[in-house]
């Protein structure tokens, strides 16, 4: 091993030091970036400037396994696949952080009054290939998108939060009415209807919407079921998919409609075994 070669026990430490500034970040508590060097500096030996310059690859890493990163740390994309690894780790001995990171923002979401809305990722605000190229390795590898779909806590708060928008949006367009009739169809009568929220347009159309919810960027991939792309398909004038993303922070979202293969790419990834 070089000396450009980070260890286990090196990379654990960064991403150790990574995590707690993080954590007090979203939580909105104070924290010192050069005590946090030096601590780490203790621990494995390494200079102030390397390792500040490896708290930008952890923030690179963190962008590809869809999460939250700390303010000021820029991504640097030159890691290597053990610092991923170093997160993945962290994240399995930590299993009920991604349910607790975002609860500040539980408090008030009933009483929301807006959610940003954006146009969804296109080819022209695509990053540079390589960048691109390293966030997915990192998101295959470790099953991002099915991170999050088991994301129960995660799922259940976004809807939360769009069931509200959605209501928020027809009384703001002077449809009271329709709002009252927005319903949460996955609490109200479980999964399998192929979409979470029955709402409106301010016209009185059906809008059915699926909701799908990440911490990470615009570009975290996520999972769709065959059914939900079935009714997709069925319901192409009524049916929308609303991705949240930087949940933990300041929610954002865009919308998609069908057909979703003009928008991504859909890749298989289960099959289903049938005896003959």
């Amino acid at each position: 091993m070089s000396s450009d070669d980070w260890s286990d026990t090196e990379n654990d430490a960064v991403v150790a030091s990574y995590f707690s500034m993080l954590n007090d970040e979203l939580s909105g508590r104070s924290y010192n970036k050069a005590a946090q060097n030096r601590l780490v500096q203790e621990q494995i030996g390494r200079s102030r400037g390397a390792i500040e310059f490896k708290h930008c690859n952890v923030s690179a890493a963190a962008k590809g396994f869809g999460l939250p990163i700390v303010k000021g740390y820029q991504p640097r994309f030159n890691f290597q696949m053990a610092l991923a690894e170093a997160i993945s780790r962290w994240l399995a001995l930590h299993p009920d952080w991604e349910t607790a990171v975002y609860r500040p923002h539980q408090s008030g979401m009933a009483e929301t009054s807006s959610l940003f809305v954006g146009v969804a990722p296109t080819l022209r605000n695509t990053p540079p290939p390589e960048e691109l190229e390293k966030m997915q390795a990192v998101a295959r590898r470790f099953d991002v998108a099915g991170r999050d779909e088991r994301n129960r806590v995660l799922g259940r708060a976004g809807e939360e939060l769009v069931f509200h928008h959605e209501r928020f949006q027809l009384h703001q367009q002077g449809r009271g009415d329709l709002a009252k009739r927005v319903r949460w169809v996955s609490q109200e009568d479980g999964d399998g209807a192929g979409y979470d929220i029955f709402s409106y347009t301010p016209e009185g159309r059906e809008r059915l919407i699926e909701v799908k919810t990440t911490n990470g960027w615009e570009r975290t991939p996520f999972h769709i079921s065959r059914n939900e792309l079935e009714v997709a398909e069925a319901r192409r004038e009524d049916w929308h998919l609303f991705r949240l993303y930087e949940f933990a922070r300041s929610p954002k979202a865009f919308e998609l409609r069908p057909p979703l293969d003009a928008h991504v790419t859909l890749t298989a990834t289960s099959f289903q075994a049938s005896f003959q």
